[in-house]
């Protein structure tokens, strides 16, 4: 079970660096107009594309994790992300504190959603879709393609976010966008703000990499 877990982590520490690359060599092809655009709707997260993340730094961070209290101890001294923190991270001036997503069930359906961000007809949504593991979810592949050749520029823009929000911030399935992500970013336009989803991601990734062992069978 752990050598599975931690094939997995390799895996996703080798992988996002295309998904990565491709993302930031679209955001260098636009000009002003379009990032400006983007900036009024989803705030700076493009910033995210640019952090480096020191994986040995990391790997020793999360030793520290204290999964029962949620946060980082050093000696006598804890430390915990807080929504604060999170909020500043994200520099989105359209989110509203007190409107905290939350899925919604028996709502419009995965292929509806991404219908209304895509602007695509609903044989070309159904086509896309695939299925991984227990959710459904669309190949960043296909987004790519939107992002370069949708006629329609506010679409290129959305369909971009979205890709930081599915392969950036809740990345699952490799180079998938997945259907939890098309549901948190279609609640976005209705002024909800991610940051508590985002901060327990957080909690459950940090918990699940210190129940597996994962630091110690990973540290070279």
């Amino acid at each position: 079970m752990e050598n599975e877990f931690l094939n997995k982590v390799e895996d996703n520490a080798a992988v996002p660096h295309n998904e990565l690359q491709d993302l930031r060599d679209v955001w260098a092809s636009w000009d002003e107009g379009t990032k400006q655009l983007f900036y009024q709707s989803y705030g700076d997260i493009s910033y995210l594309l640019d952090i480096r993340v020191d994986k040995h730094l990391f790997r020793v961070i999360v030793q520290f994790w204290n999964s029962a209290y949620k946060c980082f101890t050093f000696g006598e001294v804890d430390l915990v992300p807080t929504i604060e923190e999170y909020t500043a991270l994200l520099r989105c001036p359209r989110f509203q504190v007190r409107k905290t997503y939350a899925r919604v069930f028996n709502s419009q359906t995965f292929a509806k959603k991404l219908m209304s961000i895509s602007g695509m007809s609903e044989p070309w949504v159904a086509a896309q879709i695939q299925q991984k593991g227990d959710s459904k979810c669309i190949p960043w592949e296909n987004l790519q393609d939107l992002v370069l050749t949708h006629p329609d520029e506010r679409k290129r823009v959305d369909i971009f976010a979205l890709s930081i929000y599915g392969l950036v911030i809740f990345p699952k399935a490799l180079r998938h966008v997945d259907e939890v992500v098309i549901d948190l970013f279609d609640r976005l336009e209705k002024g909800v703000t991610p940051v508590p989803a985002i901060l327990a991601e957080t909690f459950r990734s940090l918990n699940t990499c210190w129940k597996t062992g994962v630091t110690a069978l990973i540290w070279p």
